[in-house]
Parts: structure tokens; C-alpha cells; sequence
């Protein structure tokens, strides 16, 4: 790595994402990466704990100090709790790295007491490291600091920085609820295949693959949605007269818009909390 040679790192967590982070630096070391590794987790997935074992990480410390990252992995729920643990790894140079929902980096400042504080917001298919994390950094940081955190983040996907706390709220309605969405668009189009004839297993089938398909093509051409979606569709044929109903005045748009809102607004009252 760049930003340090040979990062050490605390997760507290290793459950979805803090497992799916760690599987990513364990893959590191394998592969020569100069990284020191202490997790700590109450209930290890035991495979988890032997491949930890294995490239030398210490789990479950009765004591430790100062690290470069130290990264929590927890619900926020137990943040109160566990941060009163996590304390002694954190230093006047410690990054302290959060992927907790709802939590701001002035409480994660507060009760760990470092000043270099930087929130992330992974989403579910970074659990297959196809997923996106949006983060935002607190002014303390240098840009050695997000450039280390965005290479301890790469195993999850792909890595965007935000340029304000506040619009987390928003990333966390789009990216990361966003797969919910896209879940529930292909749950209701099997069902409308249903509707018309097929028989349930082929619908899902159908409606998944098409989901899934459709986004790695986005992904792998690089072309806008709406240049995609203009390619498919043909003047007066099958796929303008359904969009011409879920274009219309009350169809997707305006509904979609409606309830991205919905989520920023609930993530806002969250955090208030």
C-alpha cells in the first residue's frame, strides 16, 4: 500500500460487512500485502477465525493499543457499548473508520476521542464484492488518510467519496437501501410474468436474470441508463407501450423519487437520535 507500507488495523465487527472486509485483507496478505490484523468479534464464524489465524492476525485481544485504522463494524445500536472497548485503539494518528448506519462522525470523534474520522455506507451485494460504498471524510483527514481508507474499502467494490456528512442521508436512500428496490422490481415483474401464464419458477427465473443481466451491462458498457433503455426500445413496438405506463404522471419516476425521500428523510431522523 501507498499511503502506509504496513497498515495496522483493528475491526471491531465481523459480521456481513466486517467479515466481508476482512476476507478482502486476508486475501492481501496471501498475496504479499503488508498488513497487521486484530479483530475482535464475540461470535466468529469459525471458518473465519481459522483463515485469520493463519496469515497471524490476533483475535480477540485482552488488550492492545494504538493502531493506524481502527474500523467499526457493529450495529449502531451497541456503537455506545463498544466504543467504550475500542478506546485503546485509538491514538493521536489513528484513522478511525465507521461503516455503521446512522451514526456521525462527530459522536464516533466523541466517544473514541481521535479527530480523524471517516464514515463509509457499504451496500448488501458488497458481501460479493460487487457492491458500492460512498464515504465521507472529516476535515482532520489528509488525503494519505482517504487514500489508505479508500484501499482498505476496494475489497467491497466500488469506492466513492462524498463531499458532505449530510448527504449521506441521501446515499443511504439510494445505494444503500437501493437494492431492496431493485429485490422488490424483480419480485413484482415475476409476478406480472406469473400473471400472464408462466409458471412461478420460470417468472423468477426470467425476472432475475433480466435484473441482474441489465445492471452488469450498465456496468461493463458504461453507458447511461437512459441510452441503454433507448437502444431496447423500438417505436410502437412491446417495451414503448410499457414504458408508456410506467412513464406516465403517477408511474416510476415520481413514485421512486417519493420514496428515495422517504428513506433520506427516516435516515435524517435516525441520526437525530
Amino acid at each position: 500500500m501507498s499511503a502506509l507500507e504496513a497498515p495496522s488495523i483493528a475491526l471491531v465487527g465481523a459480521g456481513a460487512m466486517g467479515g466481508a472486509l476482512v476476507r478482502g485483507w486476508i486475501e492481501a496478505v496471501r498475496k504479499g500485502g503488508g498488513l497487521s490484523l486484530t479483530v475482535v468479534e464475540p461470535n466468529f464464524d469459525p471458518a473465519l477465525e481459522r483463515e485469520l489465524e493463519a496469515v497471524g492476525a490476533v483475535v480477540n485481544p485482552s488488550a492492545g493499543g494504538p493502531v493506524d485504522v481502527l474500523v467499526l463494524a457493529v450495529k449502531p445500536q451497541a456503537f455506545v457499548t463498544v466504543a467504550a472497548e475500542a478506546k485503546r485503539f485509538v491514538g493521536e494518528q489513528t484513522r478511525i473508520l465507521s461503516v455503521m448506519a446512522g451514526v456521525p462522525m462527530e459522536a464516533l470523534a466523541r466517544e473514541l476521542g481521535g479527530q480523524r474520522v471517516i464514515r463509509a455506507m457499504p451496500n448488501m451485494p458488497a458481501k460479493i464484492g460487487r457492491g458500492v460504498t460512498a464515504y465521507v471524510a472529516s476535515p482532520a483527514c489528509a488525503p494519505e488518510d482517504r487514500q489508505l481508507i479508500e484501499q482498505l474499502l476496494e475489497p467491497l467494490g466500488t469506492v466513492e467519496p462524498i463531499a458532505a456528512e449530510r448527504l449521506m442521508d441521501v446515499v443511504t436512500a439510494v445505494s444503500g437501501s437501493g437494492p431492496a428496490y431493485v429485490f422488490l422490481l424483480a419480485e413484482v415483474l415475476a409476478a406480472a410474468a406469473e400473471q400472464e401464464g408462466l409458471d412461478r419458477e420460470t417468472a423468477m427465473r426470467l425476472a432475475s436474470a433480466t435484473v441482474a443481466g441489465a445492471g452488469a451491462l450498465m456496468l461493463e458498457t458504461g453507458e447511461p441508463p437512459g441510452a441503454l433503455r433507448k437502444q431496447v426500445t423500438s417505436p410502437g413496438g412491446t417495451t414503448e407501450a410499457a414504458l408508456d405506463v410506467l412513464g406516465a404522471g403517477d408511474g416510476l419516476g415520481p413514485l421512486l423519487r417519493r420514496a428515495v425521500s422517504a428513506a433520506a428523510q427516516r435516515s435524517r431522523d435516525l441520526g437525530k437520535r
